[in-house]
């Protein structure tokens, strides 16, 4: 019996950001008003467009020497702000220069959020549905989730990311949404929740590289 293909997911659904050009080990990419440089190991293929195309972004991150750290060193071009609003669908939340190689969002869940967002409106019960997002980051999964009724428990180990997911609940308008947010460590958290004999209706699982 023949396996059925993979799908293959696509995030096409973005207005305020767009996958410009790719190759070389890098990405050009617009987000909002800016474009950014910023390196991508598996672009093994030659650039579409020009040098003079990639020499136009307003950054580009310089990866660290080590293959392992994920960090880097951004060059500005030009002065940017420290934080600028994006919209996805009619969410909105802020972008930002991180020394991981990424601005604070991965344009590539969307497809995720949409999903999520899809399966809660079509929950049936008198009571909201409830969501738990582990590594939950910046809070665009919470958000999509909160923004469609959900109660949601977000966790994550950083108070950092917990402070830019509640920057991220005030730029989208969802200050009285019903968000937990609860920075700990994710293994020992759903520990307790399985003591304490707590369920949920949907898991977000987004981890990062084991061991780190």
């Amino acid at each position: 019996m023949t396996a059925p293909a993979p799908e293959v997911l696509i995030a096409d659904d973005w207005r305020d950001y767009r996958l410009l050009d790719s190759g070389h080990g890098g990405k050009l990419e617009q987000v909002g008003p800016y474009r950014f440089v910023r390196p991508e190991p598996q672009a093994l293929w030659a650039p579409r467009l020009g040098a003079a195309e990639w020499d136009q972004a307003d950054a580009v991150l310089a990866p660290s020497a080590s293959e392992a750290d994920e960090s880097g060193r951004w060059r500005f071009n030009k002065p940017l702000p420290e934080t600028w609003p994006l919209q996805w669908d009619d969410l909105k939340f802020l972008s930002r220069p991180t020394p991981f190689r990424h601005l604070a969002f991965f344009p590539e869940h969307s497809v995720h959020w949409r999903f999520a967002r899809e399966r809660l409106k079509a929950h049936r019960g008198d009571d909201a549905p409830e969501v738990l997002n582990l590594f939950g980051y910046t809070g665009l999964a919470s958000l999509a989730c909160a923004s469609v009724g959900a109660k949601v428990t977000h966790v994550d180990a950083s108070k950092k990311a917990i402070g830019f997911a509640r920057e991220n609940q005030r730029e989208a308008g969802l200050g009285e949404a019903p968000i937990r947010w609860i920075c700990d460590d994710a293994l020992g958290f759903v520990q307790r929740e399985l003591r304490r004999g707590r369920r949920y209706d949907g898991v977000i699982l987004d981890p990062p590289k084991f061991g780190r």
